[in-house]
């Protein structure tokens, strides 16, 4: 297999691509929305509060995950769809378990959330 020289064109293309998934993913997915819907409300509240550096990185690393599982398990969904669109309980089984890592990576950023927030809350109305 011989190597296919750089491009700064094919980066650039690479580029388009990814922000068309992201695109797809805030149109066709609900859950995607909802996690930008709370994202805006986090950085608004971090914002409020002049969270630390350390902070903003713990927050920005977690609505990653968030994301990066969210778009994994949209893209499984999808295979999975096309591969079997008829009920299978073996289909059912891989997408259950995408969405148990979506589940997952929002009760961690919740539970850092509570962390990183809830002192910051206690001290504004205590």
């Amino acid at each position: 297999m011989s190597a296919k020289k750089f491009s700064i064109i094919d980066r650039i293309k690479s580029f388009h691509h990814a922000f068309s998934g992201l695109q797809a993913l805030f149109r066709e997915e609900h859950n995607a929305r909802v996690h930008l819907a709370i994202t805006l409300l986090v950085i608004i509240l971090g914002a409020f509060f002049s969270v630390s550096a350390t902070e903003w990185i713990v927050i920005v690393l977690t609505v990653g995950f968030v994301f990066v599982t969210e778009i994994l398990n949209t893209a499984v969904e999808h295979i999975a769809d096309f591969i079997s669109p008829q009920r299978d309980d073996r289909i059912k089984r891989i997408k259950d378990l995408g969405a148990a890592a979506v589940l997952l990576s929002a009760i961690t950023a919740v539970v850092i959330g509570v962390i990183i927030f809830l002192p910051k809350l206690g001290e504004l109305f205590f």
